[in-house]
């Protein structure tokens, strides 16, 4: 199904930014998602942190793969750049798109199955690379666009649709980060809006490649008794499930605001996932730590959210490669290429 343009119509007493956009001017094409799509409030999300930050459209890159995931990108910053590439590689093409032109920022979004299966030698590289992005892995245990199987992160006993029963050990996107020595490293709930946006934020302004995990609950296969997300899932009642080829209505799932440090959410299907915040003395600059809290939220079946940990003194890929402040893309053809005599004089090093 392909993606229809909204109205370009504007309330007159729409806020607008220090650029003079409002909201709407990061909005992108109506989301051809499944109602109730946790996908959809991330994009919400990343608008509101692309107009707080006041981004410029025109200079932002915006890329992803293959999945339900990388439709994304569609649905936000219309006036912004961007490329859709083949499953797994998103990360590999925003690699030589942020060596080739430094000036942008780029926005790489991505899935479970994306990013966690075929995509994974990718994703560690750009990690150990620190490409300057920000990578959202919109997270669901499923690969949606293909009828709901298991991704690499759900978890062991949990059932597909179907009632097949997973027997893999999952990955944890945080945790994998974590150990190859990613930059930044967070995660929030599609549905908690008022974390995830800072988050985001951050994410952006950060001088590195930072992952965010965004649990973003699948209403359509994922859904279910005995479905669990890299969560222990609570379950209350039995419901059965719903007909693939029909995905009713569902209203977005949001975050209560109880002012605890965790928090449950009440799922589409009467299950429950338990959120925990980091508490107000937590450091999210050491990494030793940060791992151990993923690990301890884990074994008393929660999720662990917000800014895990952040090194802001690392170097990126450009601090790596030692390449020119000025972008390839400016660069005149007479540098770019400096003669047979340069590159005679650079292969004597080899021999």
């Amino acid at each position: 199904m392909t993606s229809i343009a909204k109205p370009p119509v504007k309330h007159p007493t729409a806020r607008t930014n220090g650029l003079g956009l409002t909201l709407r001017d990061y909005e992108g094409a109506m989301s051809t998602l499944c109602a109730g799509c946790g996908h959809d409030s991330v994009t919400a999300a990343l608008v509101q942190a692309a107009w707080e930050l006041e981004l410029e459209p025109h200079r932002v890159g915006k890329m992803s793969g293959i999945g339900c995931s990388s439709k994304t990108t569609a649905y936000f910053m219309k006036q912004s750049h961007g490329f859709n590439s083949v499953h797994g590689r998103m990360p590999s093409v925003t690699s030589g798109a942020a060596a080739a032109n430094r000036g942008l920022t780029y926005i790489g979004i991505s899935g479970d199955g994306d990013s966690l299966s075929i995509g994974m030698g990718q994703l560690s590289h750009a990690i150990r690379r620190n490409v300057n992005m920000l990578y959202v892995i919109e997270n669901n245990g499923v690969y949606g666009l293909t009828k709901g199987q298991f991704s690499a992160s759900a978890d062991v006993g949990s059932t597909s649709k179907k009632g097949e029963a997973n027997e893999q050990q999952p990955i944890d996107p945080v945790l994998l980060a974590l150990t190859l020595g990613c930059s930044f490293v967070a995660r929030s709930f599609s549905g908690d809006k008022r974390q995830l946006v800072p988050i985001l934020k951050a994410a952006i302004a950060h001088k590195g490649l930072a992952l965010v995990d965004v649990i973003s609950p699948c209403v359509s296969f994922n859904d279910h008794e005995g479905s669990t997300k890299s969560y222990a899932y609570t379950r209350e009642r039995e419901v059965e499930a719903v007909h693939a080829d029909f995905i009713p209505l569902k209203r977005e799932i949001t975050v209560p605001e109880t002012g605890e440090q965790v928090r449950v959410v009440e799922l589409h299907d009467g299950g429950r996932v338990r959120l925990r915040a980091t508490a107000p003395d937590y450091d999210p600059t050491d990494r030793e730590s940060a791992y151990a809290h993923v690990r301890a939220c884990q074994k008393r079946g929660e999720i662990a959210t917000g800014l895990l940990f952040v090194d802001e003194n690392g170097r990126d890929m450009h601090d790596y490669l030692k390449t020119v402040p000025t972008p390839l893309i400016d660069l005149p053809y007479e540098e770019l290429c400096p003669g047979r005599a340069a590159l005679d004089k650079l292969m004597e090093r080899y021999r």
